[in-house]
């Protein structure tokens, strides 16, 4: 959907990419805010789930920038780096019913411990530049922030104004959440969880193709099923295993493919260095020439081999030249015989 409709930045969606038929980028706000003025003042709309942590950084920034007066409204859902995007309002508005989550961020990694540790280290980096964002904007402590993100704090529109974290509240009512796969999200409200196990909104299960292959997002016709119990919350370690275990699959369908065949090198590269698809490698392998083959040589042929070349490096050839040796000791020989017989 377009992020920029009648003077407004409309953020639906998922921070960073356009799932479900709904998201948003840095990129498309940037043009937006390039349409709408840097002087005008502008108002932000925002129903969004989250998503990538530095996508909603960059947005942030964007809008800190905006020369004009930032108004941003949450139409029912600030969640993750969608909180952090709203924190560029010089007012928040949350309108009835609406939810705002802030948290510690997250990922999946998969390597060595020193790997491991690194993404830690990267994490706790991320967490505090969030964290100071919050705290700038509430004006609570770093350090009351950090706990409130360790918990996974959820809140409603007067929960976040006495939080510090939104100005004021609308009674205005608020629409539909956005989609996204709310059940990944620590102590999530169960309506939350309900519609997403519902509408299937699971990011894992996306076609990561083109925009005409994502999944649009089902209608909602049985009120009583948004009220279902949600489905069990993932288990993390589990999708971290999983997620290991499809990486060890995609190195080994790649090794083994005919096309790393004379390519070892090459397909080992792609495998461990790159990110691309095993489709991916297979289509690049497939026009990469074949490492040249050293041909196999049989012992006795190579010895006969070897025989011939230590004869041919005596002058005029091996056999010839000792033909002539003995040739010439038969010569001397008879001549000694002769003398004698003189």
């Amino acid at each position: 959907m377009p992020v920029y409709v009648d003077g407004e930045l409309v953020l639906y969606g998922f921070v960073g990419e356009n799932y479900w038929d709904q998201g948003f980028t840095a990129r498309e706000v940037l043009e937006a805010l390039a349409e709408h003025g840097r002087s005008n003042d502008l108002t932000v709309r925002i129903n969004s789930g989250g998503g990538y942590l530095d996508e909603g950084i960059a947005i942030y920034n964007a809008l800190v920038a905006h020369k004009g007066r930032v108004t941003v409204e949450i139409d029912a859902m600030a969640a993750s780096s969608a909180s952090v995007i709203a924190m560029a309002g010089e007012e928040i508005i949350m309108r009835e019913n609406a939810l705002m989550m802030i948290h510690e961020p997250s990922t999946a990694t998969w390597g060595t411990a020193s790997d491991i540790e690194s993404t830690a280290g990267a994490l706790r980096k991320q967490g505090r530049l969030m964290a100071e964002i919050y705290a700038e904007r509430s004006g609570q402590t770093l350090d009351a922030v950090l706990s409130a993100m360790a918990a996974t704090t959820w809140m409603t529109g007067p929960e976040a104004v006495a939080a510090g974290y939104a100005s004021s509240t609308s009674t205005a009512a608020s629409g539909r959440v956005s989609a996204f796969d709310y059940r990944t999200y620590a102590a999530a409200p169960d309506r939350l969880a309900a519609l997403a196990a519902e509408h299937g909104w699971c990011r894992e299960k996306l076609p990561a193709a083109s925009a005409a292959k994502r999944q649009k997002e089902p209608k909602m016709t049985d009120k009583t099923k948004a009220d279902a119990k949600p489905a069990d919350m993932p288990d993390v370690a589990a999708l971290q295993t999983q997620a290991a275990n499809d990486a060890q699959a995609r190195i080994k369908a790649i090794l083994d493919c005919d096309e790393a065949t004379d390519r070892g090198d090459v397909a080992r590269h792609l495998a461990f260095n790159t990110a691309m698809s095993v489709d991916e490698v297979k289509a690049l392998l497939a026009v990469t020439p074949a490492t040249a083959k050293q041909p196999e040589t049989d012992p006795q042929s190579y010895e006969r081999h070897r025989s011939s070349a230590r004869g041919q490096a005596l002058p005029d050839g091996g056999e010839r030249q000792t033909a002539k040796t003995i040739s010439a000791s038969a010569v001397y020989s008879a001549r000694a015989k002769a003398m004698k017989g003189n």
